[in-house]
């Protein structure tokens, strides 16, 4: 039999045994009631719970928090779970979104009163007002949904609006690379200057530019031929923090092979003419660490003018992958040398060694039946 209303707000459902409330959370932005049900075992626990229900209801519509707007949450948000839990990048990262585009926007709408359809135009207005890519738009969406799933958990809201909202469509990052003979050429025009180290590393090992500004003389170890990725030097705003890496997939061990080595051993030498070295590896020309914009601008201009295809510094790590997969190396293997946490996100990132991948297949299938 279909459920069967008992009384009002709730229904019985022989068939499983249960009963069924109904929970008004009142309308969303084209007017429609907005329901959520809830199951109990006997008909006094459906009555208790519909009871609970309309009281704590009727109290959040007087309470004063009934009143905090938007801008109010993620202040609290930031100050009590953000900024305690997560890394100073990411906050700087969150606190520009707020300051730049949500308060701005949404800002002073009550928190209870934000409906999917405001958040929906928001991604709209911002989107086309400021320029903003798609997938700069995701964080936004990332922000929003974080920020809202902490609201619910501590009985700021019923429900979160983001359950309703439609993500920003994000677009597949295409990554730059050079080939082997590229690659090849780069290192020969950078023989003796001051870059060929910083490149080398990125180019050879696959390292981060953030991995590079970060890598200190304690994590080389000469003796056994190996480099440990333990730290990373990130930049935000005009701060440069020195922090842990990336994640824990990110702290690896990767081999030093002869003209890296011999690269290593050279700077080392060098340093050791300074009165207070800093225990970094890549220092500039006053003998301190680069900020990895820094690093990154110095190797776009070399690249500029000795007109070579254009690469950022970071696409040489891109580099050390897609000359990995020419060599047969699989995408496991590529993946636990650059430091990511699945396959997946080797794959989801190159997306053309798998093309490559799917392209042998086929030729081989085509010879096989030739």
């Amino acid at each position: 039999m279909a459920r069967k209303t008992i009384e009002r707000n709730i229904s019985f459902d022989d068939a499983r045994g249960l009963y069924y409330v109904s929970m008004d959370l009142g309308r969303d932005e084209t007017g429609k009631r907005v329901k959520q049900y809830r199951t109990y075992p006997t008909l006094q626990a459906a009555r208790t719970g519909l009871r609970e229900f309309l009281s704590h209801r009727e109290q959040e519509l007087q309470s004063p928090r009934h009143q905090m707007t938007l801008s109010q949450w993620l202040e609290y948000w930031m100050d009590t779970i953000v900024r305690p839990n997560r890394a100073e990048t990411t906050v700087y990262a969150y606190q520009k979104i707020i300051d730049n585009h949500l308060n701005p926007a949404l800002g002073d709408k009550p928190l209870l009163k934000l409906t999917p359809r405001d958040i929906q135009q928001y991604y709209i207005q911002v989107q086309r007002d400021a320029g903003l890519s798609s997938n700069t738009m995701r964080r936004h969406h990332d922000l929003l949904s974080s920020s809202f799933r902490a609201a619910v958990r501590q009985d700021m809201l019923a429900y979160s609006p983001m359950d309703r909202v439609e993500p920003p469509r994000s677009k597949l990052y295409e990554a730059d690379f050079y080939n082997p003979e590229e690659l090849k050429r780069l290192y020969s025009l950078l023989e003796g200057h001051w870059l060929e180290l910083p490149v080398k590393l990125a180019g050879s090992l696959g390292l981060r530019r953030e991995e590079l500004c970060g890598l200190k003389w304690e994590n080389v170890n000469f003796q056994r031929r190996v480099i440990y990725i333990r730290e990373a030097r990130t930049a935000f705003g005009a701060t440069v923090v020195q922090k842990e890496t990336k994640n824990r997939s990110s702290v690896r061990t990767l081999y030093m092979p002869e003209d890296i080595a011999r690269l290593l051993a050279a700077e080392l030498d060098r340093q050791r003419q300074f009165p207070q070295p800093s225990g970094h590896v890549v220092l500039d020309h006053k003998g301190l660490p680069y900020s990895p914009n820094a690093l990154s601008l110095a190797f776009t201009r070399f690249v500029r003018k000795n007109n070579l295809p254009r690469v950022t510094l970071h696409g040489l790590r891109h580099s050390f992958a897609t000359i990995a997969s020419f060599q047969g190396v699989s995408l496991f293997d590529i993946g636990k040398a650059l430091g990511h946490s699945t396959p997946a996100t080797t794959g989801r990132i190159y997306t053309h060694l798998i093309d490559r991948t799917h392209e042998e297949t086929l030729m081989k299938v085509s010879d096989a039946l030739r």
